[in-house]
């Protein structure tokens, strides 16, 4: 009973690092905000130059990742009080994830390390195969109606409609369309798809050479 304890706990340690660490990764890759400007044509709509447009993504990026920086001033956005708000509650959930990743990256290492030693590598085995089938069906519904996903999204994270921004009073929104976002969570779960699809298979090699 206390083994399969053990083996419950540290898959879903496993997953869950696996989870913070692809989206960790995914909101910080620059190169994807700096291709949308590009591909999305979003200086033509909001009149501003690529290199404006990541001057002020940086200042979003350094406000989301830093926690002594405790106030979002943008170079050539205003801001409301909801939409500053909004940020604030979007920071929060940075940081839960940077400690989710931190706290499980640890109990995944002491687990992959008790299952190297006990050569136990079979009993992720079925846990990768059934992980795999997951972000398949996340990737399915962006592809069928990301705008229905995006708002339960912001309805599971957020108990209220400050993240219903104004481009009127909140600018920034024109310069982070919701194609940028459906590109995100792409990025996100395709990452999420290989570190698990690698993770099949190392631990299929391991456990049956």
């Amino acid at each position: 009973m206390r083994e399969k304890g053990l083996h419950f706990i540290g898959v879903i340690c496993l997953f869950l690092f696996i989870l913070s660490f692809s989206i960790a990764l995914t909101i910080n890759l620059t190169p994807l905000y700096n291709f949308d400007i590009n591909y999305l044509g979003i200086s033509k709509s909001v009149g501003l130059s690529k290199e404006t447009l990541m001057e002020n993504y940086r200042v979003l990026l350094n406000y989301l990742n830093l926690p002594w920086v405790s106030e979002l001033d943008f170079p050539d956005f205003p801001s409301s009080e909801s939409g500053l708000f909004h940020f604030y509650e979007v920071k929060r959930l940075f940081m839960l994830d940077y400690v989710i990743a931190l706290v499980t990256a640890i109990g995944s290492f002491f687990y992959i390390r008790y299952i190297k030693n006990n050569q136990l590598f079979w009993k992720l085995v079925r846990p990768f195969q059934l992980g795999i089938a997951v972000p398949f069906v996340v990737l399915f519904m962006i592809a069928v109606s990301f705008d229905q996903l995006f708002v339960a999204f912001h309805k599971l994270f957020f108990n209220n409609d400050a993240w219903l921004f104004n481009p009127s009073t909140d600018p920034i929104i024109l310069a982070l369309p919701e194609t940028f976002f459906m590109h995100s969570f792409i990025l996100a779960f395709v990452l999420i798809e290989i570190q698990i699809i690698f993770g099949y298979f190392y631990t299929k090699k391991q456990a049956f050479k």
